[in-house]
């Protein structure tokens, strides 16, 4: 077998694969030998066919596939041995392979166009100088904090007059449809909320059911029907008020403070004003730090310099996805995948060069780490206790493996993020919150 690097350009190349008929006939007379033994034909003893009536009958099939499978071998261990550092995958030339003669030819050439980046070196050292925000938190953030938590543990009490953001329960009625139902008034707009205040319990208000609940599936909850049912329905209904709901924001009191953080985790004003700013700074820092991995992530994609196999990159993308996108789609969003790429090598050489390893326990300690916050967020937490290790591994298990993958990608990005932010120079600039979301959105 000969195999053959032709380079056309820095990043792209053909690899040419020249096969003689003793490259793989050895191939093919075993697999006749397994052949015979299986075959059951009128006439012969089991395995007792003749070589040449299995060849005759199977002789192309098994040829195809042990080129194939021979190919299929090589090309790889060539890629490896020639220290290719491929993008996308090897394409083949399909010209070639449609003017094969299975049947006659015995000499076979075979051709694959590839792509790929040449060695590169990048930075990560106390030259590369990175700002790391750190919020400051002053009382109007704590105080809105503190407003928005009154607003969503709210009181409710029964008043007699609908006022702003009240729940009203009642009767609906119109085109031959009753149903008890309530109406929030926060889900209303402003022009169409005025229509219920200053309604007293008992009172039918009027009003457009499709200016209120323009939507299908918001009529269908309204009225307890289907969306399909709703379809049509439209016009003035009639709501004939039985209760009133009124908020209140909640009273800063036990009650509230559990509800908020948990039973006797803060026991006064104080403590839960405390608890509130020390959340917020932890979501914050959170936060910027996500905005210095990206601006990590940005520095090292604009300054590592290296060559991308564009053109090759566009065919690959077009062939791999056949069928499923255009040119034109691939010219669209070819910049930001080719960003995303560059990003990707230098991690992986970044990965490799500092032998930057991700061991199971790393993948089951990130999965704990997800789930403890998922399941943080819906109060289960503390119901499991001890017992989270078989949901972390029935996830890791889930999606045939890409759950694990998943996870095992998060771990190493995370290790290589620490890996730059020991070695980078990070210069911690202090930020006000509103001018903290305004960098967010010069990145956007």
């Amino acid at each position: 077998m000969d195999i053959t690097l032709d380079k056309k350009s820095n990043t792209q190349a053909s690899i040419k694969i020249n096969l003689k008929e003793e490259d793989y006939q050895p191939q093919i007379e075993e697999k006749v030998k397994e052949y015979r033994k299986k075959a059951n034909l009128k006439g012969f003893r089991p395995g007792k066919v003749p070589p040449a009536i299995i060849k005759k009958m199977y002789g192309k099939g098994i040829k195809v596939e042990e080129i194939n499978q021979l190919i299929s071998q090589s090309l790889p261990k060539y890629i490896k041995d020639q220290d290719l550092n491929l993008v996308g995958e090897p394409l083949p030339n399909y010209e070639n392979a449609e003017n094969i003669d299975w049947e006659n030819q015995k000499d076979f050439e075979f051709t694959y166009d590839v792509g790929f980046v040449n060695e590169f070196e990048y930075d990560v050292s106390d030259k590369l100088k990175i700002t790391k925000y750190k919020l400051q938190l002053g009382d109007k953030e704590i105080d809105e904090t503190i407003e928005n938590l009154r607003e969503q543990f709210n009181d409710t009490e029964n008043v007699d007059v609908v006022g702003e953001g009240d729940i009203v329960n009642g009767k609906v009625i119109g085109n031959d449809i009753e149903n008890e139902t309530s109406i929030d008034l926060k889900q209303l707009d402003e022009k169409q909320s005025k229509v219920f205040i200053g309604a007293k319990k008992g009172d039918d208000v009027v009003f457009d059911i499709r200016e209120t609940h323009p939507e299908d599936s918001e009529v269908a909850t309204l009225l307890a029907k289907t969306p399909e049912e709703v379809a049509e329905v439209k016009g003035e209904f009639t709501f004939n008020i039985e209760s009133i709901l009124h908020r209140k924001p909640g009273e800063l009191n036990q009650e509230f403070f559990d509800k908020v953080f948990g039973k006797d985790a803060v026991k006064t004003e104080e403590e839960f004003r405390e608890k509130v700013k020390e959340t917020m700074q932890e979501n914050y820092d959170r936060e910027t730090d996500n905005l210095l991995m990206l601006d990590i992530r940005n520095t090292l994609v604009d300054n590592t310099e290296f060559e991308i196999p564009e053109e090759f990159l566009k065919r690959w993308l077009l062939e791999k996805n056949e069928g499923n996108i255009t040119q034109e789609q691939i010219d669209k969003e070819f910049e930001d995948y080719v960003r995303d790429l560059r990003w990707n090598l230098i991690v992986n050489k970044i990965s490799e060069d500092k032998e930057i390893k991700v061991e199971h326990d790393d993948v089951k300690e990130k999965a704990r780490e997800m789930i403890e916050a998922q399941l943080g967020q819906s109060g289960l937490l503390g119901q499991l206790g001890d017992n989270l290790d078989p949901f972390v591994d029935n996830y890791l298990q889930g999606e045939n493996g890409n759950n694990y993958m998943q996870v095992f990608n998060q771990a190493r990005t995370e290790k290589i993020f620490d890996f730059i932010k020991e070695n980078a120079t990070l210069e911690e600039k202090k930020i006000t919150v509103d001018d903290f979301k305004e960098e967010v959105d010069k990145r956007q």
